[in-house]
């Protein structure tokens, strides 16, 4: 994807449908069937809504600079303070390429041990992160269409999966809602948000003003929530929120297996990419395909290694770190106005994440209407705003009192 002004509206709206449709999405909308069916839509929606203007408002900023993600955090925390929000993302992007690889490879195992009786729990990730570094080795040109060819034939597919699956909502039993609301709308509005620090890497290179603005939103939002769908009906058609158990109960094989795949290739290559292109920021010699490629192999040999079970804990992680930098980046991008490019460090945009960290853990496992993640957003920005204020203010009265000695001298 080197090269600028190098995706259209298509090639975006595709990019963001790819990483949509992901075992991870519908894994988590399976999470939602304690809701019920109607509630559970409810907070997919709602969630998913909440979560786009953010998600957009952090596109078109990278279109207006012509920068990634990272590169644009500058802006709040200096050249060599955004370094710091480089590596945080490049750890965390390592960890999702291991989280989707993983969960891709379980899924991969179960089908394969059931449709042919053949069970290779290791094999399956090292194949899916194979297919990764391929994508990775790839040109932009060859990619673009690679990718366009693989989410249609993703799409096909997950029309062939929808089918079964909807089909079987109309004879489900009722089922009295026991979770909690605010847990649905958080476990909806994390994802999008989650993706904040990768989307710009994609949009600084779109053709268009509509290709930025509008593509990703509607490709991921559509994406998203159909993922989300299918997961909450299948969980509530099987009991169950993996993914590939509801497909082998649904009567999927090959079907199941060639979205699994595609789903896991297509989505896992953006954080590989875009987690070159955060060490990038740090050191500007590195070489992005080669830097991807250790990356997927980094993320393969965790999720060979590491527990399975620790998916939820790691969404949770993600908001306590990347929920605030993104308030405090908008807050100054889009409303303060402050470009603290030419400065090393801002200690005061550093303050305001260390302090948004701090708001999260403390709100983090409370039942709030609108989640943690978003309020955590919220009170972040606002007091980024006040600080900003304060500083201002402070500014302003030194060049008065500067002012005021000039005149007396």
């Amino acid at each position: 994807m080197d090269g600028s002004k190098s995706l259209s509206f298509l090639g975006l709206f595709a990019l963001w449908f790819g990483a949509a449709v992901s075992v991870a999405e519908i894994l988590t909308g399976g999470l939602l069937a304690d809701l019920g069916l109607e509630r559970g839509l409810w907070a997919v929606v709602l969630g998913h809504l909440a979560g786009m203007p953010p998600f957009a408002l952090a596109a078109w900023a990278g279109f207006r600079e012509r920068l990634p993600a990272i590169a644009c955090t500058r802006v709040s925390f200096g050249a060599r303070g955004s370094w710091i929000v480089s590596l945080l993302n490049a750890l965390q992007l390592v960890g999702w390429t291991a989280v989707m690889i993983q969960q891709g490879g379980l899924a991969v195992d179960a089908l394969t041990t059931s449709i042919w009786g053949l069970s290779a729990p290791v094999l399956a990730p090292i194949l899916l992160g194979g297919l990764v570094g391929l994508w990775v080795c790839l040109q932009p040109r060859g990619l673009h269409v690679l990718n366009l060819a693989a989410v249609g034939l993703l799409f096909c597919l997950t029309v062939a999966l929808s089918a079964v699956v909807f089909g079987s909502a109309s004879s489900l039993a009722p089922v009295a809602p026991t979770g909690s609301f605010g847990l649905g709308f958080e476990l909806s509005i994390i994802m999008p948000l989650s993706w904040l620090p990768l989307v710009a890497d994609y949009t600084s290179q779109a053709r268009s003003r509509s290709g930025a603005r509008i593509a990703p939103c509607l490709g991921y939002f559509l994406g998203s929530c159909w993922m989300y769908a299918i997961g909450l009906l299948g969980a509530l058609r099987t009991g169950s929120a993996d993914p590939s158990g509801m497909m082998l109960a649904a009567g999927l094989g090959g079907v199941a297996l060639a979205v699994i795949v595609l789903a896991t290739v297509t989505t896992t290559f953006l954080d590989v990419y875009s987690a070159a292109v955060s060490l990038r920021n740090v050191l500007p010699g590195l070489n992005r395909r080669a830097v991807s490629g250790v990356v997927a192999l980094l993320g393969t040999a965790l999720a060979v290694l590491a527990p399975s079970d620790a998916y939820i804990d790691f969404l949770y992680l993600l908001g306590s770190v990347f929920a605030p930098v993104a308030a405090v980046f908008l807050a100054d991008y889009f409303l303060v106005r402050a470009d603290s490019r030419a400065r090393l460090v801002d200690p005061l945009a550093l303050f305001s994440l260390a302090a948004g960290v701090g708001i999260y853990q403390l709100l983090s496992g409370r039942d709030l209407p609108i989640g943690p993640t978003l309020a955590t957003m919220l009170l972040t920005a606002t007091l980024h705003l006040v600080l900003r204020a304060a500083e201002r203010g402070l500014r302003k009265g030194r060049e008065n009192g500067q002012a005021v000695t000039r005149g007396a001298a």
